[in-house]
């Protein structure tokens, strides 16, 4: 039997080594310069790949699934079998039924059940649509292990997600439990409390290791996991917590080149390439010309005119923080001004923001420091408290939480979650590519009039 295996990562690799063993022929593509397992036949093209197969395996990632199958539905064979092995969500997989086209009829939904490295081609695939059946058949007389459970595109996806709860959840608790563990100086005790209820080490490092290994995609994951539960009711905190993990320790791997790539762009471009929420009001401004600030909230709840919490965020920012001050509007006392800059400087803080007052504008702005305020008095401040440093505050409309990122500009003010992140950046940098194509099209129109 001749599988099209599209995608060569480490489930694709590892589906490929397998189905090889059992006796099978493997064709590939990758356009990346990844390794070919060894026996496996590899294109130059997915077309090339998929025009002699009799099951397709699609592996290229959630991101990439649909265009993937509109790119090689022409090359499918009549009797040939297309399995979208991608996680993602229900929707995502009709629209790869979709752009399938007049060989829509011809595509099953896949989901892997289990772990693809313990098992390789013998992991659990659960298989929906059209053509489940008979690429349940194909994949087990390869020496697979597929199940059809339904020809309703979308369920085996479904059946994926609910897993993900679970799984994904508990990798998260385990790596959260063991981060927590060697911060304290007590990684042994901890292994020993997980072991009463996961008594396998190997599946304990195997969830640790690969919460972090691939925290890119399992965050995609999680998040239509998320989604899917929040059609039946919108709570669901676990699952929440389990998101932020990942998308934590997924923009850890990338944080450098996001933060580069943010850094270019405007909050406008972030705002027409998302849902345009998350924007503090005009009533925080820039008090002086300042660059582009980009970092990370710190976000502080102080008391009207009270400033007794921003020396304690002082005490506990982190370089690459952003003070957030919520003042409650108050502008009639400065909360910072020359002194806590310099001493924000020497703590590696970028910038500060706040819906109070500063002063020290001239100061400010001769050592670079960005701020944006509501106002400027000349008033100090209040040191009584009380205050809340690190905690979810409101600021100019919108709320910030502990850990956002920070985007402020002439134009204004944004936060971005961490699960958000990697979408902001592209969704800005594609709102910034259409406007140069329109701008150079307008330019050409009046140089030619």
């Amino acid at each position: 039997m001749k599988i099209a295996v599209l995608g060569l990562g480490e489930a694709g690799r590892l589906f490929s080594a397998g189905f090889i063993s059992a006796g099978q022929e493997v064709l590939a593509f990758d356009p990346a310069p990844v390794e070919t397992p060894a026996g496996v036949e590899r294109f130059n093209s997915a077309g090339e790949a998929v025009a002699k197969a009799d099951i397709v395996l699609s592996l290229v990632t959630a991101r990439f699934a649909e265009s993937v199958a509109a790119e090689v539905a022409s090359s499918l064979r009549p009797e040939a079998v297309y399995v979208d092995l991608n996680s993602g969500s229900p929707s995502l997989k009709q629209a790869v039924e979709t752009a399938l086209g007049e060989k829509a009829s011809q595509f099953s939904d896949g989901s892997v059940m289990g772990s693809v490295p313990a098992n390789k081609e013998k992991a659990p695939i659960a298989l929906s649509g059209a053509a489940a059946d008979r690429a349940a058949s194909l994949l087990n007389e390869a020496g697979g292990n597929a199940e059809a459970i339904s020809t309703v595109v979308g369920d085996a996806s479904s059946r994926k997600l609910l897993r993900s709860v679970f799984a994904k959840g508990l990798g998260a608790l385990i790596t959260e439990a063991l981060d927590a563990a060697e911060h304290f100086g007590d990684r042994e005790t901890m292994l020993k409390v997980i072991a009463e209820y996961v008594p396998d080490d190997s599946i304990v490092a195997r969830l640790e290791s690969g919460t972090k290994l691939h925290a890119v995609r399992r965050q995609h994951e999680v998040a239509d996991s998320l989604a899917m539960l929040k059609e039946a009711r919108p709570d669901w905190p676990v699952t929440a917590g389990a998101l932020a993990l990942h998308a934590k320790a997924a923009n850890a791997t990338r944080e450098a080149d996001l933060l580069a790539r943010l850094k270019e762009l405007p909050t406008a471009a972030i705002g027409d390439g998302g849902d345009r929420l998350g924007f503090a009001d005009s009533s925080v401004k820039p008090i002086w010309h300042a660059p582009r600030l980009v970092g990370r909230a710190l976000p502080v709840h102080v008391h009207a005119g009270d400033n007794l919490g921003v020396h304690a965020a002082l005490k506990v920012a982190q370089p690459g923080d952003v003070l957030v001050v919520a003042g409650d509007g108050h502008s009639d006392r400065a909360l910072m001004g020359e002194l806590i800059a310099n001493r924000a400087i020497n703590r590696g803080i970028l910038g500060f923001i706040t819906d109070g007052a500063v002063r020290d504008r001239d100061d400010l702005e001769a050592m670079g420091f960005p701020v944006w305020a509501s106002g400027q008095s000349p008033a100090g401040p209040y040191k009584h408290g009380p205050f809340r440093v690190n905690t979810d505050i409101s600021i100019g409309g919108t709320v910030c939480h502990p850990g956002d990122y920070v985007v402020a500009d002439t134009d204004g003010i944004c936060f971005i979650s961490p699960a958000d992140l990697e979408k902001a950046v592209r969704g800005g940098e594609e709102v910034l590519a259409e406007e140069a194509r329109r701008m150079k099209g307008i330019l050409e129109a009046r140089n030619e009039g």
